[in-house]
């Protein structure tokens, strides 16, 4: 059975849940090997996690060569790994980073890539969302090794363990994938709240706020979720753009996602329609959003929203 590379995901060796999932689509198409771009401390952090979800092989690269630089030494990285290996396929988290690497290894190894995919079945054929939603997709790379980058939360993490034989990797980055040179670095502040595009629950804002996101916000912690926002919140400066789901924001696939508030335009629902399950609160019953939901409440979310929020901390008390 062939390898399938799965570049991982990780902060300072904590595997991210996208990896995770990677791993249990992987195994569908092949023996799952985890690539892990670090230090050797992060590689033996990594290295339970990846073992435990099913990680046959990790290939531990030592980024004392890539660290510093932007995703060039690391297409570079992964163009040797391929050259190795052989693969059925490459796997990468679909994040601004993740779909620049697999387009410039794309480029290196002359193979054909599908970005954005939410489901990759055993012959590698994918499905996506396309046309700001107006479509499902289903597309198989023709030549070459397959480079596809997947949407967080397109997959439950299977715990499946694996061989986890690490094997460590030296690779040779060129003179030319290292122009662009990271000189200052700032740590994101943290909400304790998830990544937006990484949670498995989103509760979002719109114009119904009037610019009051404290239920909203409050809703979020009840449910351990990120919160998100339309674009006519942020247009109206109400929340930081870094929230802003939709066409011109980013792209969430949760396995829930409560709109409040949020009419429901195109542009907003291209950002969250592959949602599993939607809810939404909104005084319109005329809504939009209405048309694309599970379920859906015609109120106030002033009201609507905390009574949702002291039920839920009721039930977990």
């Amino acid at each position: 059975m062939s390898e399938v590379l799965v570049l991982v995901d990780h902060v300072g060796g904590n595997v991210t849940k996208p990896t995770l999932e990677l791993l249990t689509l992987a195994k569908r198409m092949g023996e799952p090997s985890a690539v892990v771009i670090g230090s050797s401390d992060e590689v033996s952090s990594a290295t339970e996690k990846l073992t435990s979800f099913g990680a046959e092989k990790i290939y531990a690269v030592d980024d004392s060569e890539i660290k510093g630089y932007l995703v060039a030494p690391k297409a570079e990285a992964l163009q040797q790994l391929v050259e190795k290996t052989s693969p059925a396929a490459v796997l990468i988290v679909s994040g601004i980073e993740g779909k620049e690497v697999a387009g410039r290894l794309a480029i290196k190894i002359d193979s054909g890539l599908i970005t954005d995919a939410v489901d990759v079945s055993a012959e590698g054929e994918t499905t996506q969302s396309v046309f700001a939603g107006g479509y499902t997709v289903n597309a198989k790379v023709t030549h070459g090794t397959p480079i596809i980058t997947v949407k967080p939360n397109s997959a439950n993490p299977e715990q499946t363990a694996g061989a986890g034989a690490v094997e460590q990797v030296s690779v040779t980055v060129s003179d030319a994938a290292k122009k662009a040179q990271i000189v200052a670095s700032e740590p994101k502040k943290s909400t304790g709240r998830p990544e937006l595009t990484e949670a498995a629950t989103v509760v979002a804002g719109g114009r119904g706020t009037g610019g009051d996101f404290a239920p909203i916000e409050g809703l979020a912690d009840s449910l351990g979720a990120a919160v998100g926002a339309s674009r006519a919140a942020v247009d109206s400066g109400w929340i930081a753009h870094s929230f802003q789901i939709g066409q011109t924001g980013k792209t969430v696939s949760p396995q829930l996602y409560i709109a409040a508030g949020i009419s429901g335009a195109i542009q907003h629902r291209a950002g969250m329609q592959t949602s599993k399950t939607i809810v939404a609160v909104n005084k319109d019953e005329e809504a939009p959003i209405f048309e694309l939901v599970d379920f859906g409440v015609v109120g106030d979310l002033g009201s609507v929203l905390p009574a949702a929020t002291d039920k839920i901390t009721e039930r977990k008390g």
